[in-house]
């Protein structure tokens, strides 16, 4: 298993020597011995790029972004805050400052990696490390409080993926060992532990009572929070090659919907896991080996009777909740979660930048590009950002190069940078007018 670093290195290292085939046959020719044909006349355009550049809608160029009011919320408990993913703005300070530092335990490594968003709650905050150590630190000074090993008894090899939840009293984590426990927040210790259908990549999300985790083999499996018993399941098509990690399933309480690595939506009821509607996020036109992957990484946002989702393979849709039908659709890729807030949704792409589309008819409003490699002239050394969230008035992004941006929302400029410990690739959480950051070291970073 390779680290996310090394994952995004071969997808550019792959591209490279495809550039090199399929961009001209004077280099072929030379390794054949042939001498080579003069190259034909014309501007030279890749084939290995996306077709379509994302770009403003010059109809939405005077209209002005606005955001609503910030709210105080006192806890992220789940991925995406709320089982909806809805979180709207969030209170905090515009120009928050470094609090404290802390230590979940261990950060990715060559055979193993830090997968999951921290969650806040009951003035705690809890977060599983790249070893599927589950750790509780306070929430106002970053002290451990306690520990836990979530491996299975007599286990020794490793497993990559999984994350915690908050809900009703209880902290359930799900394993990259196939299982899926329930702690006591207080101390750590196992209320119960279940298996599943197969290993377990990104954290649960917790509704109606009911534990929802995707599992590697595609399949969403509902248990019971109470005693960990199988309430029904639903199988996605099984896919033999996708992006490291997983998203977690959105919830209220009339529908579940599923992501799925093969890029399937579904929309299904809470009460039996039947289909009440199905989509897709598959690319209508691929361009290369990478937009074969029809990968949902980003997290399915619910809000208002429509749900938004965004795929790795170019395309970010609006349904209908009740009924399946799509209310519209933007050549868009990404793995990151849409953040919606107000009119505007906003997303990082693929091509590293920050997008603003509006909520009813996704039409994009302004694009930011950010920094993409550490050395631009050389195109080394790329750089991969996680987020956005939307709190005290600025969109708030972390960089694998180390680094958290404030973004502007009226157009995406940059207005506020801090320092990191160390790279980060999972987006920003934020409660109690607190941003925290889970660095890919294991260094969590309160910013307040």
């Amino acid at each position: 298993m390779t680290t996310a670093r090394n994952i995004r290195r071969s997808a550019l290292l792959s591209a490279s020597l495809l550039a090199v085939f399929l961009g001209g046959c004077d280099t072929v020719g030379d390794w054949f011995g042939k001498s080579a044909d003069p190259p034909l006349p014309g501007q030279r355009v890749s084939i290995l790029t996306r077709e379509r550049k994302v770009e403003p809608d010059a109809r939405l160029a005077d209209v002005a972004v606005t955001v609503p009011s910030p709210t105080a919320n006192a806890a992220w408990a789940q991925p995406g805050g709320v089982p909806d993913h809805a979180m709207g703005h969030l209170a905090l300070s515009g120009n928050p400052v470094e609090a404290w530092r802390g230590d979940v335990g261990a950060g990715s490594s060559s055979s193993r990696m830090l997968l999951g968003v921290p969650v806040i709650a009951d003035g705690r905050v809890f977060a599983m490390d790249a070893d599927a150590h589950v750790s509780a630190l306070n929430e106002r000074t970053g002290g451990s409080v306690w520990r836990v090993d979530t491996r299975p008894e007599n286990e020794r090899g490793g497993a990559t993926g999984g994350g915690v939840a908050y809900a009703d009293g209880r902290l359930f984590a799900a394993t990259g060992y196939a299982e899926v426990l329930a702690l006591d927040p207080a101390n750590g210790s196992v209320l119960w532990r279940k298996r599943v259908a197969g290993p377990v990549r990104g954290a649960p999300t917790v509704a109606g009572g009911r534990v929802l985790v995707l599992t590697l083999d595609n399949q969403l499996v509902a248990l019971s929070a109470s005693d960990g018993a199988l309430q029904w399941s639903h199988q996605g098509i099984l896919e033999t090659a996708g992006l490291l990690g997983a998203a977690s399933p959105a919830a209220d309480g009339a529908l579940v919907v599923a992501p799925y690595s093969s890029g399937e939506i579904f929309g299904l009821r809470p009460e039996n896991g039947r289909v009440s509607w199905q989509e897709s996020l598959a690319a209508i036109r691929r361009t290369g080996a990478l937009s074969n992957l029809a990968d949902i990484r980003g997290l399915p946002v619910m809000d208002r009777g429509i749900v938004y989702a965004i795929g790795h393979s170019g395309r970010m849709i609006a349904i209908d909740q009740r009924i399946g039908n799509r209310v519209w659709e933007t050549e868009i890729g990404g793995v990151q979660t849409p953040w919606l807030a107000g009119d505007y949704l906003y997303v990082v792409t693929n091509d590293q930048e920050v997008v603003a589309v509006t909520r009813q008819a996704g039409r994009v409003r302004w694009v930011a590009p950010l920094e993409r490699y550490s050395d631009p002239k050389a195109k080394s050394g790329p750089i991969v950002w996680a987020g956005p969230v939307l709190a005290g008035g600025r969109l708030w992004v972390a960089g694998s190069n180390g680094v958290l941006l404030g973004l502007s929302t009226a157009n995406g400029q940059i207005e506020v940078t801090r320092s990191l410990p160390a790279a980060a690739y999972l987006p920003p959480v934020v409660a109690n007018n607190t941003l925290y950051v889970l660095c890919d070291n294991g260094s969590l970073v309160a910013f307040r």
